[in-house]
């Protein structure tokens, strides 16, 4: 897997909502802010692992740079599922990234 990107992700993340179906919550405008909410929290325990022991030995320690990359997984996973709850797609997501982006290199 050379480049992982957004289109692929969202993929992922639709299969695995068909799959849990029956036992997630579906997802909809009305669930975006739980998923928002779940994805908080998962950003809390990448927080967590930066804070207990530092970014360079996050980094450097294996088993603690696992485990962030894990919890940073997980934040992309509730990440998807916002976007595909309000419906934005890979392209309207990546054109809106660009007008930031060129906004932010005039801003300063």
């Amino acid at each position: 897997m050379d480049d992982f990107g957004i289109n692929e992700m969202l993929e992922m993340q639709r299969k695995l909502q068909d799959r849990y179906k029956d036992i997630w919550e579906t997802i909809s405008p009305e669930i975006g802010q739980n998923k928002l909410l779940w994805m908080i929290g998962e950003i809390g325990e990448v927080i967590d692992i930066i804070k207990k022991h530092g970014g360079k030995t996050a980094c450097e320690d294996e088993k603690l740079r696992t485990c962030l990359v894990e919890e940073l997984a997980d934040v992309l996973m509730y990440y998807n599922d916002v976007l595909l709850c309000y419906g934005i797609s890979a392209e309207e997501l990546k054109q809106s990234y660009i007008r930031k982006f060129e906004k932010n290199m005039k801003r300063w």
